[in-house]
């Protein structure tokens, strides 16, 4: 009995949180992004409005390497949603569920978020204006989202 209940708590502690667990799956140190020109171009975006989220500049690259999205994606999200951690009560950055959704960390924020858009029944194999119409139906949001991206760098 022991060994039936303990596979299943197993079992359910992977379905309600899949991210803790791919995250501890990864035994690789993450890249060092020190010399990455995108790391650079985040930082001076956010810094032009002040926004908390520069120091995580990094992080949002690791997220976007990590999950195979495009790296502007994420910061833009995070500026369109909480003025790029400004106003991210709870550490979220992004309005994730619909603003309830509470992190421990603003990196915590930045790749639960990630995981979600890439591997999500609702996301996964999407383009870009399908995972921004999921995101957020207002007719406005993806080419709000955008705009936001090109203003970190041009498409590429």
């Amino acid at each position: 009995m022991r060994k039936v209940l303990s596979s299943g708590l197993v079992m359910f502690a992977g379905v309600v949180s899949p991210v803790a667990v791919s995250h501890r799956q990864t035994s690789a140190p993450p890249p060092e992004y020190r010399h990455d020109p995108r790391s650079e171009t985040l930082r001076k975006f956010f810094q032009k409005s002040d926004c908390p989220a520069q120091q995580y500049s990094d992080v949002f690259l690791e997220a976007a390497d990590r999950y195979a999205l495009d790296w502007r994606l994420l910061p833009s999200l995070s500026y369109v949603e909480s003025t790029g951690g400004k106003q991210a009560p709870n550490n979220n950055l992004f309005g994730w569920d619909s603003g309830r959704a509470r992190f421990d960390t603003p990196t915590q924020s930045i790749h639960q978020v990630g995981y979600r858009l890439a591997h999500s029944n609702l996301y996964r194999d999407k383009a870009l204006d399908e995972i921004l119409a999921t995101y957020n139906p207002n007719a406005e949001y993806a080419e709000k989202v955008k705009s936001v991206m090109r203003q970190i760098a041009a498409e590429e």
